[in-house]
């Protein structure tokens, strides 16, 4: 497993906000579909916004929150974030 079990929880629980159907239905398949679609662990909302810039996207004027409510962050619960390509 290349991810936290808390983290592989985390994104099938609302792996919603992204997909219209479910893309994983285990621990093991989340882990699988996250590692194929490169998803990342970020420490912070900073790097986030970091990272979007990085791969093209326009962050100017975004906020704090409005990062953490697109679809491809999915909060962690150690205030890290999961970011999944969709």
């Amino acid at each position: 497993m290349n991810y936290k079990k808390e983290y592989l929880e985390v994104f099938l629980k609302n792996q919603g906000q992204l997909f219209d159907e479910p893309v994983a239905e285990t621990l093991e398949e989340a882990d699988e579909f996250l590692d194929e679609c490169m998803a990342v662990v970020l420490k912070n909302i900073k790097e986030v916004k970091k990272y979007f810039e990085e791969n093209g996207m326009d962050t100017a004027g975004m906020s704090a929150q409005e990062l953490k409510e697109e679809a491809e962050v999915f909060a962690l619960p150690d205030g890290k974030f999961l970011v999944v390509e969709g």
